[in-house]
Parts: C-alpha cells; structure tokens; sequence
C-alpha cells in the first residue's frame, strides 16, 4: 500500500488505484482502475454503486523519463437499480470520449507556445500531426483591444498567396495585437473601420516604417494619434545613400582596393567620433583616395549629428540645415535622401518627442521568420496568426 501510495503521487493523478507498471524500452504502461464509489444516474439522479460491467483502455500521458507514458486504465459502467440506465463513471483527467489525458493536451498548447512545428511536437508526445493540429485548432484568443501606443509593420510570410503579412503591437506593453493577412490599403481600412470609434480616438501615438499606407491609415482612422516613424528605418535612409556611395566608387579602383573597401565598409558606416585612433587614420586614407566618398562621408556625419540631439526643436534646426545643404550636394544619392527626409518630416521630427519605436515589433518579426523557418512554411493564414498569437500569448497574459 505504502508502494502504491507514493506511485499514485508520482504519476499526479487523484482518486486511482495503480494495480500494476510495465515498462519496455520506449514505452511505460501504468495499469490503474478508479476507486469505486456512488455515483449518481445521468436519468433519474438516484445514487448507485452498482456495477454493471468493466472495460479497459488505453489513454495517453505526458511522457516521462525520456519514455511515452500509457495508461491502462479498467473502466467501469454503472448501472442504476431504480431506472435501469447504464453510464459511465466519472474521470476527471479523461473527457467523454477522448484517448489521451487533459493534461497531454495543455502539454501539447504549452510545446506550441515555442517556434517548434507542428510534426517535431508530434514526435516528443507521440502523436499523429494531425491529433496535434487538432488540438491546437481549439485554442482562442481574446478581442483586439487597442492601447494608446499602437505600432504597426509587416513581415514576409508568404501565406494565402499574399507575399506580406501585417502586424500590430503595444510596444510599450510589449504585447502582439493581431495578425492581419496582408497590409495594402483596402484591407486596413475594413479593418480599422470595423473597430469602435472610442478605441480609435484612445490610440494617442502611431508608430510606423516609412511606408505610405500606414501614414494614410492613421491620418483616416487615428485622427488624435501623433504619427511617428521609427528611428531605424529613418536613419537607414542616409546609411544607405552612403553605401551606394561606396559601392559607385569602389567601382574605379583596382581589384585589391575595391575588396579592401568592401571589407572595412563597417568602420565608413560607423560614426567617425566612434573610432579609435588607428580606426580613424585608416578610414581618412580611404576617403583621401576619393573626393566624392569624402564628402559623401561628411554628409552622413552630420546626418548622424541629428541623433544626439534631446528635444524636437533642436533637431528640427539640425535637420532643416541637413537637408538644405543635402538637396544642392551635387551628389544624385544624398539628394534623393534629402526629398525622403522632406516627405517624411513631420513623422521624423515626431520621434524625437517620445521613447517609442518599432524595436519590439522587430523583435517579433524575427521570431515569427524562426517559427515559419522551422515549419517550412504555412498555407494555411488562419492557422498561422493562431500560431503567432499562441506564441506571444504569455507576454498577454502579464
């Protein structure tokens, strides 16, 4: 009894008797029955401890001890005296009709809270992908409701024949919102339109790359919303003048000098005051070699300058002067830089007011690229924002 006792303990299940464990080299049956006791009729609600006749079955557990775990268990079907009906008895760790615990399954929506696919959870339970697939098909989500720091991106995920999927974020909460299956106009306007007009007028600042649609969406649908372009994706525009800068350049060297700028491109692209004194002569002799990816290099560095900046006026001084001076540099890539910055001016000048950016929503993109990585891929877009929003579901939950 005092064996019996500590095994019941050990497998965590109440109100078992374990008659018996076998065990095999991938396998472990525990045959076990449930205490016998009065049960009432399912008809007529008189108690009864009546037994009409015993079955046995085999359910499936969590595995354990690097095994799968089954459990044997001896049903019995209670008959009622006063009315006659047969009915089984209660199990609190097996629904009506099911072959595997309660527990397996939330063991199984716990694995699908990883990037792991839907056939290597399979494989760690032992189970069909399709038995997993249907589990997870239960999970639901609660309803968008949107905060007061809404961010907006997209990502590749190539599902339902649309290229790009679209995601929104708190990024102050650091919660996913919602999945949407694409991002052109057409959609986000149905869907933002579907939303209360008070949770739109509640969203006090959006946050965005530099892509047109999202700017229209939020002057449309967030009316008292502060559009605000996110740092990064500002900030690449002028490393990116710079770098086409350097590839036309290094074009009209020889082979062993357009390998060495191609390899010491970091130290261009870093801030000059950031170099070490050795750093610093080698990125003025490559400059020397070079009038125009001189100052080409200038006017990044002074772009750059616009970051230490503490408050929207100062940089708004700075970067009024930038683009005055980038728009007649003469050079066709800082020029184009400067009409960016110009289109994008308010929404750039924004972020200087606030701490919010679309670091988090990244952050997220990468994930959701290691989660479709692992699966090959998914058709299914219903599925996938499930799998998405299971994923992030614990930081929801905070």
């Amino acid at each position: 009894m005092l064996y019996n006792n500590f095994t019941e303990k050990l497998i965590d299940l109440q109100g078992v008797e374990v008659k018996n464990i076998e065990t095999t080299d991938t396998s472990i049956n525990i045959f076990l029955i449930l205490k016998r006791k009065k049960h009432k009729c399912i008809s007529c609600g008189c108690e009864t401890d009546t037994v009409h006749d015993y079955r046995t079955q085999s359910v499936k557990d969590i595995p354990a001890f690097g095994k799968n775990v089954n459990i044997i268990l001896r049903k019995r079907r209670y008959r009622c005296p006063t009315c006659g009906k047969r009915f089984a008895e209660n199990n609190s760790f097996l629904p009506k009709y099911h072959r595997m615990t309660n527990r397996l399954s939330a063991f199984v929506i716990d694995l699908l809270r990883s990037e792991r696919s839907f056939t290597s959870v399979a494989k760690v339970v032992d189970l069909s992908v399709t038995t997993v697939t249907r589990i997870f098909d239960i999970v639901s989500h609660p309803e968008l409701k949107l905060p007061q720091v809404l961010a907006i991106d997209e990502f590749k995920g190539n599902t339902d024949n649309e290229k790009y999927q679209c995601i929104l974020t708190d990024p102050v909460n650091k919660k996913v919102l919602d999945i949407l299956p694409e991002r052109y106009n057409h959609y986000l306007t149905s869907y933002f339109r579907k939303l209360p007009a008070k949770e739109r007028q509640g969203v006090h600042f959006f946050v965005s790359d530099m892509w047109k649609i999202y700017a229209d969406t939020a002057s449309v649908w967030f009316k008292n919303a502060t559009q605000i372009v996110d740092k990064y994706h500002w900030i690449r525009q002028a490393i990116w003048a710079f770098e086409n800068v350097r590839k036309q350049e290094q074009k009209k060297f020889s082979k062993s000098h357009r390998r060495y700028f191609k390899n010491s491109r970091k130290l261009l692209i870093k801030r000059f005051d950031h170099l070490s004194d050795e750093q610093k002569q080698q990125v003025n002799v490559m400059l020397y070699t070079s009038p125009t990816l001189s100052r080409a290099h200038w006017y990044k560095e002074k772009f750059l300058q616009i970051l230490d900046c503490t408050n929207r006026e100062d940089a708004k001084q700075m970067m009024n002067d930038w683009i005055l001076s980038a728009s007649n540099c003469g050079i066709p890539q800082f020029e184009k830089c400067s009409a960016t910055m110009q289109r994008w001016y308010t929404g750039i000048l924004n972020s200087f007011m606030v701490p919010y950016t679309n670091g988090f929503t990244e952050g997220c993109n990468n994930k959701i690229k290691v989660l479709k990585r692992n699966a090959y891929g998914y058709r299914n877009f219903k599925r996938f924002r499930s799998r998405i929003l299971h994923m992030f579901s614990h930081q929801n939950a905070i």
